[in-house]
């Protein structure tokens, strides 16, 4: 049952009672997925504890997206058969979709309660109810929460205005940008839009002049963050508290390219198993996404951790010369090197007219003479991995940005 303040006790137990909860719920998860051919293949009968999670081989979207070409709709990775499921949809990539029957299967009725959105509402959701499942997550969670749902879509910001003055729409879902739209429109056309309260945002980024902006109209704006793929991932509960983590998936934070668990506070990509959806079975799913782990505990009182929120992407892949370089190239460039744990970048610019490749990596190496005959082998070892060559640099421990990026293009495109 929902309290006033929080929308289970999920929310608040101990750190204990959810890592006994989520390793019970994976090795459920890993029993059902195994029922597959093809997801039998990637994973163990059982892990025996969390740590283990990180032994599974991640499914990137990429991949899934490929697979999807070959054996569609769903790359014969589903358990229940195509009768079992509630609805599929179809985004772009392409790549296919679903849901199943049990109630809050996207589980955004969480974040919509942490923003206090609830019974007396008239939520005008301005998803997409087309072809993708967006608009149809939202609803979902607004009507369990017993608001009254007005269901927009993302097009015709007159018509949104028009509908939201009749109505007096209390609380807008859907992008930023074009909350701010219909916003300044109603200014040009004075139209009062007093009962407009409050807005759950995802799908792009809220640009602190565009969350002041919300302010100052006295909007209570609150952020959430999930795909198409996985439902809800995380949640803002207040602002600039962090975003928390739903209680019903576990999130890994990885290095690019590799599905290696990096420190919390380390900014990686983030890697998501989703504990409810046993139609087909979503076990590390490499999301493209980064971000990090913040420290400590929200000040809601709500006890799970919380990440930053999107940082921008982690797939950092990007052509140089006619060829692709990739993230995960780098951590091969280091373990054929048997250089562990340490942090490198490949840096891509433009001299000359001609594109440019520099690789820098971490060391403790202080000796000049150990320092050149590593730079040497990087330098070799990029041509043999890389298909092209480039110039090697040790720098210092930490000495590199904490921000996510293995490949740092500088090149501009511009005119």
């Amino acid at each position: 049952m929902m309290s006033n303040n929080f929308f289970d006790n999920l929310e608040t137990r101990s750190k204990e009672e959810r890592y006994e909860d989520h390793l019970k719920k994976i090795n459920e998860l890993i029993k059902c997925a195994k029922n597959n051919k093809k997801q039998s293949s990637r994973l163990s009968s059982s892990i025996q504890n969390l740590n283990q999670l990180s032994d599974i081989p991640v499914l990137r979207k990429s991949d899934l997206i490929s697979e999807q070409l070959k054996t569609p709709p769903f790359a014969e990775l589903n358990v229940s058969a195509l009768k079992e499921f509630a609805h599929i949809y179809r985004s772009p990539g392409p790549i296919y979709d679903l849901d199943g029957h049990s109630k809050d299967w996207w589980r955004f009725s969480r974040a919509l309660h942490a923003a206090n959105i609830g019974y007396g509402d008239i939520v005008q959701n301005c998803f997409s109810y087309h072809f993708t499942p967006a608009g149809a997550m939202f609803e979902e969670a607004a009507r369990i929460l017993k608001c009254t749902v007005f269901p927009a879509g993302g097009e015709n910001s007159e018509l949104q205005l028009e509908v939201m003055h009749t109505l007096g729409t209390t609380t807008y879902i859907g992008v930023p940008d074009f909350l701010k739209i219909i916003l300044e429109k109603a200014d040009q056309k004075q139209i009062s839009l007093t009962k407009l309260k409050k807005a759950m945002v995802t799908g792009g980024p809220l640009f602190p002049n565009v969350a002041k902006y919300f302010k100052d109209k006295n909007i209570q704006v609150r952020q959430c963050y999930g795909t198409a793929d996985l439902g809800l991932i995380a949640y803002e509960a207040e602002e600039n508290d962090g975003m928390i983590i739903d209680e019903n998936i576990i999130l890994e934070i990885v290095k690019p390219g590799t599905g290696d668990v990096v420190q919390d506070g380390e900014v990686g990509e983030v890697v998501v198993t989703v504990l409810n959806n046993l139609e087909l079975p979503i076990i590390r799913f490499a999301t493209g996404d980064l971000s990090a782990i913040l420290e400590g505990e929200s000040s809601t009182g709500r006890t799970n951790k919380r990440i930053k929120g999107w940082m921008g992407r982690a797939d950092q892949t990007t052509k140089v010369r006619g060829m692709f370089v990739q993230p995960s190239q780098v951590n091969k460039i280091l373990e054929n090197l048997n250089i562990k744990n340490n942090k490198a970048r490949i840096i891509v610019s433009r001299a000359n007219e001609k594109d440019e490749l520099h690789i820098k990596v971490e060391s403790t190496h202080s000796e000049q003479s150990e320092i050149d005959l590593i730079q040497q082998k990087i330098s070799e070892e990029l041509k043999n991995v890389v298909s092209l060559r480039g110039t090697a640099e040790i720098v210092s421990i930490n000495s590199l940005p904490n921000d996510g990026k293995v490949i740092d293009d500088t090149r501009d495109f511009g005119e």
